[in-house]
């Protein structure tokens, strides 16, 4: 069964860094794009970033645009969220998605996504 495991949440200063990973077990999510997502409490689940299969193409919303990059090592069936400058309004549980099946595209959109991790949690302190 497929899975997908974040880690390397935890509590930053504001302007500080961290580096999330969601590592995939039980099939390749190789020809899969994947993506990041983030839920605050009392906030709908709103999407981060999106990664293509061979890492070719990435997107990443606004309000993390310069700050936050997305990457994938396929041979470690492994995605990455590297998020610099944090601020407090990053704060909240992250998710790390998978498509539903082989795509040569990207996605935005919680519809889109087949697979979820259980999500690590973010917070910055002011």
């Amino acid at each position: 069964q497929a899975q997908l495991v974040e880690s390397g949440g935890g509590l930053v200063q504001a302007g500080g860094s961290l580096r999330l990973s969601c590592a995939a077990s039980g099939r390749s999510f190789s020809t899969y794009f994947m993506g990041w997502f983030r839920q605050a409490p009392g906030s709908e689940r709103e999407f981060v970033a999106t990664i293509s299969w061979n890492g070719g193409l990435t997107y990443t919303a606004n309000s993390v645009k310069g700050r936050f990059t997305v990457s994938r090592d396929n041979a470690k069936n492994t995605v990455y969220l590297q998020m610099n400058s944090l601020e407090p309004e990053d704060t909240a549980v992250y998710y790390c998605a998978g498509g539903r099946g082989p795509s040569r595209d990207i996605g935005t959109m919680k519809e889109e996504y087949g697979y979820w991790g259980q999500g690590t949690q973010v917070t910055v302190s002011s």
